[in-house]
């Protein structure tokens, strides 16, 4: 028998309510808008780079940001520094290679792109197990993460707790599409920088606005002292700490729900744009993450630190409830339940737009190019990827209530991102700029990219029982360093040993079409009154010329 609460908090609740009221009425407006395949999948290519590089922001900017990466800075000092930068410089790549030409190249879903110059089938079906794979894993720590806080903060248990998120995720995908998605992710960007804000301030003001004061304080109230500024504590060697880094600065690139949203802007131009505005905005936010990481160590008492968990998951609200004056008070009560109604609304973000890209690789990729052969209709299409984000958020549902709040977020965050830099990002890089790439490189660069990772993980020391890993030193909690060089040997070599050929002529084209636009899809136009064609329009009189 599921209890759904032990005791409700009333005030996180209120907040929780206010929050969900205005993303539902963003997806009541939404579904107007969202009729077509362009308007579900990609809000008819007419979000502008600006509102592009917030909603950016907001996919990116996960349950693992504000939560996870904090609660690791509060474990583990210096170790967790590496993740946090590896993620500001991550939209580097992806500026330099991918951007751009992920524009003018695709449509929908990153299979479009390799699709252009490669075998339509096995490419698309490659390519929609790598996005599956990604995103399933994904989501599921944004759903722990969300069962896990709200738990901790509301008084609802973590089973109904993931299922009401779930449910709301659906609800914003299957009525409002990538336009109520986008305008979501908007929104919680904007509370999360606010919030991020906030904190950081408070923070600050409790030791004069000294940040070195804060570094000593922080050392001193580590159980290891100095040894948390300092490297060592997370990882035990630095290739792991290496691979950790890897892991996020190459798997930003290969991440199927913050490529895709290139396909929603009208232009290249506007791609560009797009990620200068996200990577001033994600940068901002994970310089205040490090300092409200480090404030929740030197700042909480024993007590409040015990609170936070062996995750470290709940320690910003446990330093958002100390900040604002303590457990009961006013202050405390209200600074938290903001917080908290941040952070859900950084779930509901992420997770909607995760559900989008796994979508659209079932029903773009498989359903509609491999199975119907492009002999569905547009209205075909919709439904089959509203059914196929009905199960996969289902799934998600299942398997994050099976496997319970034991990880902390981040970690599981982690894999995803190298799951997304050994399988799609080799073969989406060498597709836009290697003239020779075929299709048996893009197939066994994906799938040596995927097994390797499955396999590694398999043997990593979390996964493993008694955390004695055949492999030893070698068991990397995320082994990206190994499973990236495999994934981008697989693509060389199932390219230089397969008889394929006429690759050469694709490549011109892609490649004229990725830097020129020419034949990329264009932005949904407004309907306006067609002006009478020439034919049409009425005779000149005679003696007007």
């Amino acid at each position: 028998m599921i209890v759904f609460a032990a005791e409700l908090k009333a005030l996180p609740l209120a907040v929780f309510g206010i929050v969900l009221a205005v993303t539902l009425g963003v997806t009541y407006w939404a579904a107007k808008r969202t009729s077509s395949a362009s308007e579900f999948y990609a809000a008819g290519r007419g979000i502008t780079g600006f509102q592009n590089g917030w909603a950016i922001a907001g996919d990116y900017m996960s349950a693992s940001s504000f939560l996870g990466f904090a609660g690791l800075i509060f474990l583990f000092g210096v170790d967790a520094f590496v993740g946090l930068m590896a993620a500001i410089v991550a939209f580097v790549p992806v500026l330099l290679f991918l951007a751009e030409r992920m524009r003018n190249s695709g449509k929908f879903t990153l299979a479009d792109v390799l699709s252009f110059r490669l075998r339509e089938r096995p490419a698309r079906v490659v390519a929609a197990m790598g996005t599956l794979a990604i995103v399933i894993i994904y989501l599921v720590a944004q759903m722990v993460g969300a069962g896990a806080l709200i738990q901790a903060l509301t008084g609802v248990t973590f089973t109904p707790a993931v299922i009401i998120v779930g449910g709301f995720m659906l609800t914003y995908v299957l009525f409002g599409g990538m336009l109520a998605t986008t305008w979501v992710q908007i929104i919680k960007a904007t509370l999360l920088m606010a919030a991020g804000t906030l904190l950081t301030v408070l923070v600050l003001a409790q030791v004069g606005f000294n940040p070195l004061e804060l570094f000593r304080q922080a050392r001193d109230a580590h159980p290891e002292g100095a040894a948390f500024l300092e490297p060592g504590l997370q990882f035990d060697s630095g290739i792991a700490l290496l691979s950790f880094g890897l892991a996020f600065v190459f798997g930003t690139a290969g991440l199927p729900h913050i490529l895709i949203r290139f396909f929603t802007v009208p232009d290249a131009k506007a791609a560009r744009g797009s990620v200068g505005w996200a990577v001033f905005l994600i940068g901002s936010f994970y310089l205040m993450v490090m300092i409200v990481g480090v404030g929740a160590r030197a700042l909480l008492s024993e007590e409040g630190a015990k609170a936070s968990g062996e995750t470290g998951n709940l320690a910003i609200p446990e330093l958002s409830l100390d900040l604002g004056g303590g457990e009961g008070s006013v202050g405390g009560d209200i600074l938290l339940a903001v917080i908290a109604a941040v952070a859900l609304a950084t779930i509901l973000a992420v997770v909607a737009g995760l559900v989008i890209s796994a979508s659209g690789a079932i029903a773009h990729d498989l359903w509609s190019n491999v199975v119907r052969k492009g002999r569905d209709s547009e209205k075909e299409e919709v439904w089959v990827a509203k059914v196929a984000a009905a199960t996969i958020g289902v799934l998600a549902i299942v398997i994050a209530l099976a496997g319970g709040a034991e990880f902390n977020v981040s970690v599981l965050v982690g894999l995803a991102f190298c799951f997304a830099s050994s399988v799609t990002f080799p073969a989406l890089l060498l597709a836009l700029w290697w003239r020779e790439f075929n299709t048996m490189g893009a197939v066994v660069g994906m799938l040596s990219g995927l097994i390797s990772s499955v396999v590694l993980i398999g043997f990593s020391n979390p996964v493993w029982p008694g955390d004695t890993s055949p492999l030893g030193s070698l068991a990397l909690d995320n082994p990206a360093i190994f499973t990236i060089p495999i994934g981008f040997l697989g693509c060389y070599l199932g390219t230089k040993l397969s008889s394929e050929k006429g690759n050469e002529r694709q490549y011109e084209e892609l490649y004229v079409r990725s830097e020129t636009a020419l034949g990329a899809e264009p932005a949904a136009e407004p309907v306006r009154e067609r002006p009478p064609r020439r034919e049409e329009a009425a005779p000149e009189p005679v003696g007007t010329r």
